[in-house]
């Protein structure tokens, strides 16, 4: 890892050449970021105790993570506005993870529970940071938007529902079951046991919040909460049958490994991908669309080797996974922040509450929490991404696909699945290339596909093709095959140009296929030809088959030179 960049300065972010701000311009940008980390502040922190509940641990260990990780990321960060804490998504798979293992079988051994979560974060953080190591942070593309959309807007469903017991007030029965299925069947069905107190808290504080959002600079749930709490305490709310977030401990910060078997280890390690996969790919699909949107640069295995730390540091004080969430990034940009003070900021003001109202936090009505959490996902229920996608009439099966893997399997399955959707779908497509034949466009020696607008010729006695995809062990064959269909189906061609613009490179299964190709058109008394070679591609032919397809005079810069070199070339057959 690089040294780390000192924390950024106070100046606001300015387009080049725009001059160095002045004094007097870099207090606004200060006191903005102060601003911004009180809203982030007033978000956090009732997010923190929903999201211990999503990830079946004790308050603090999500608190401990939170402050971990806007520590960590303001030391090493590249992105101004994202912050890095508990997510929900984070906090669900990670439980679910956990659960699947069969020595931490959820509340029936919550300290194997305990220690196999912290492992999981440990060994996540670990693979975040080899994988940086590695320069692998383009890896996040591999799982498209569709799916990390459909993956999100399920997942979002999926929390907001399981925000309703407390919202209604209702006890749901361990035979019930916990998905979200089963929650809402069982809250539509037994209407009575709502409670109308605990649902007129909940009225009251979503239409605080709601009302509070036409301010964006202001911390609403957190001016929610602290109402909240006052309200619990003069009109003791508990003794109308309003639950209470109860007490909970104060982060002790004390460094630790995870206790658990070798074999267990093993068994974390397994699971462990799925997460890998979720923290970056939720973190940089924040991170870019903030970058995006400001005109900043960030760097992908920077970013990946950060979030990284921040997972090992959270899990070696006792602290759950964190990721940079859209929720607080978003609130954060929303708020004025202009560097990532805000995120010390932020810092600052949870550790004043919890060395300050530590005590009160207590009295928090429950429906009060649960509406903060149903308002912290609320952009995620919005469908407009999904539309999007579906009106364009493409990936509409991996959209689909995603949300019914995490609405029919639960979080952990579902991601897996909606990772393997990705996979399948640039496998198949890779997989089924389509070869288009090129002619010849006038005198201008471009060569672009025949029977297109252009009104391109064909070069007689010339077959000259080009793959759409990359030539690897998925698409070689299929191309090869392709080839001699088409060789066998025209009269008069003496040789075949291939064109490997789309291949950087070329694996030993496409290697091998070339050169069949090679042999197969030799033996027909024809000739093959490369075009549009590139460098690796041109080193490796040369290096494995330099009396054959690997010589100079069979591999050309471009199509142009290809078709003027095929006039040099007597009688290839008896090389």
């Amino acid at each position: 890892m690089t040294t780390a960049p000192s924390l950024p300065s106070d100046q606001p972010h300015v387009a080049p050449f725009a001059g160095t701000p002045s004094v007097s311009a870099a207090t606004p940008s200060r006191w903005r970021d102060i601003g911004a980390g009180l809203c982030v502040a007033g978000l956090l922190l009732p997010e923190a105790v929903a999201y211990a509940g999503l990830a079946r641990m004790p308050v603090v260990y999500a608190l401990t993570a939170t402050m971990a990780g806007l520590a960590i990321y303001a030391l090493f960060g590249g992105s101004r506005f994202a912050i890095v804490a508990p997510t929900s998504s984070t906090a669900t798979f990670s439980a679910a993870a956990v659960v699947s293992l069969p020595a931490a079988a959820g509340a029936a051994n919550p300290v194997a529970h305990t220690q196999a979560l912290l492992a999981l974060v440990l060994l996540s953080g670990i693979a975040l940071m080899l994988l940086a190591w590695a320069r692998q942070g383009q890896l996040s593309a591999f799982v498209s938007r569709p799916v990390l959309r459909g993956f999100a807007f399920a997942l979002a469903i999926t929390i907001v529902i399981r925000q309703l017991p407390d919202a209604l007030g209702f006890a749901l029965p361990h035979e019930a079951g916990s998905g979200p299925l089963h929650v809402l069947m069982f809250a539509a069905g037994h209407v009575q046991a709502w409670h109308g107190a605990s649902i007129a808290v909940a009225l009251a504080a979503a239409s605080l919040i709601a009302g509070l959002k036409r301010w964006p600079q202001l911390p609403a749930s957190m001016l929610v909460i602290v109402l909240a709490i006052i309200a619990a305490h003069w009109f003791d709310l508990k003794s109308l049958g309003v639950e209470e977030v109860g007490a909970f401990e104060r982060p002790a910060f004390k460094p630790g490994l995870p206790d658990l078997p070798l074999a267990e280890w093993l068994r974390v390690g397994e699971v462990a991908f799925g997460l890998v996969v979720l923290v970056f790919a939720e973190s940089w699909g924040s991170m870019r669309t903030m970058a995006l949107a400001h005109g900043d640069t960030l760097d992908a295995n920077r970013e990946l080797m950060v979030l990284g730390a921040c997972n090992v540091g959270a899990a070696l004080l006792q602290g759950i996974a964190v990721g940079a969430g859209f929720s607080a990034t978003s609130a954060n940009t929303a708020a004025g922040a202009s560097s990532r003070w805000a995120g010390v900021a932020a810092l600052v003001v949870i550790a004043a509450a919890l060395a300050y109202a530590l005590p009160a936090l207590h009295l928090l009505p429950r429906p009060v929490l649960a509406v903060a959490v149903i308002a912290a996902l609320w952009h995620g229920l919005s469908a407009r991404p999904l539309l999007a996608v579906w009106r364009m009439n493409r990936d509409r099966v991996l959209v689909v696909g995603a949300v019914a893997a995490v609405l029919l399997f639960g979080v952990m399955h579902g991601m897996l699945v909606a990772i393997a959707l990705s996979l399948l779908a640039a496998l198949r497509r890779f997989s089924q290339p389509v070869v288009h034949e090129l002619g010849e466009l006038g005198t201008s020696r471009n060569f672009v596909t025949l029977n297109g607008p252009a009104g391109a010729t064909a070069v007689p006695g010339l077959l000259i093709l080009r793959p759409e995809e990359p030539l690897f062990f998925a698409s070689a064959e299929r191309v090869v095959t392709d080839v001699m269909e088409r060789v066998r189906g025209r009269d008069g061609v003496k040789a075949v140009i291939l064109s490997l613009e789309e291949s950087a490179d070329l694996d030993s299964t496409a290697v091998e296929c070339l050169l069949e190709l090679n042999q197969r058109l030799r033996d027909s008394g024809r000739s093959l030809v490369l075009a549009r070679v590139k460098d690796p591609v041109r080193e490796l032919l040369g290096r494995w088959d330099q009396h054959g397809l690997g010589r100079p005079e069979r591999m050309f810069w471009s199509v142009a030179d290809a078709v003027q070199g095929l006039h040099a070339i007597r009688d290839d057959t008896a090389r």
